[in-house]
């Protein structure tokens, strides 16, 4: 198993998934469009929610495009990567708005996994990774995250 290969898929995932949150600390509510137009599922509740913003998408996926470089990527394939991120991340908003739990809130492994098993799923082999190194690296990813995301539910992030 080749751990440096590892981290660099960590650090992948986190970048794509940690962009939107830092642009949201840097903007705060400046240029905040929600992605879904603020339109209503058939259920009369919000498509994916006030917190699936445009710039927090497209900001994903360009700064995985311009930071695949140094993970051994073209940026097309980084933006792929994101693009790819940020998917499975509105489909667990998706899932989260149907469930009824409110935007923001946390969703143990449902907030992790499409947002790490798509990409992976998809891109491990242009990755150079191996199925079971590209699982390691969900699973660490989950920890990395679950472990943020109780942080911030506190109130200590």
């Amino acid at each position: 198993m080749r751990f440096q290969l590892i981290a660099e898929i960590v650090l992948l995932l986190v970048i794509a998934n940690g962009t939107p949150v830092i642009i949201r600390l840097l903007l705060g509510t400046r240029l905040d469009h929600p992605l879904d137009g603020n339109l209503r599922f058939l259920d009369g509740r919000p498509l994916l929610g006030p917190s699936k913003t445009l710039r927090g998408f497209i900001g994903a996926i360009t700064a995985t495009a311009l930071l695949a470089p140094l993970f051994g990527l073209a940026p097309a394939q980084g933006a792929a990567f994101g693009l790819l991120a940020m998917s499975g991340d509105l489909l667990s908003s998706f899932i989260k708005r149907r469930l009824g739990i409110a935007p923001s809130h946390s969703a143990p492994l449902l907030d992790q996994l499409p947002e790490t098993l798509i990409p992976l799923g998809i891109l491990y082999p242009l990755l150079g990774s191996t199925a079971r190194e590209a699982l390691v690296a969900v699973l660490i990813f989950i920890a990395i995250d679950l472990t943020f995301s109780r942080l911030r539910d506190r109130g200590k992030l």
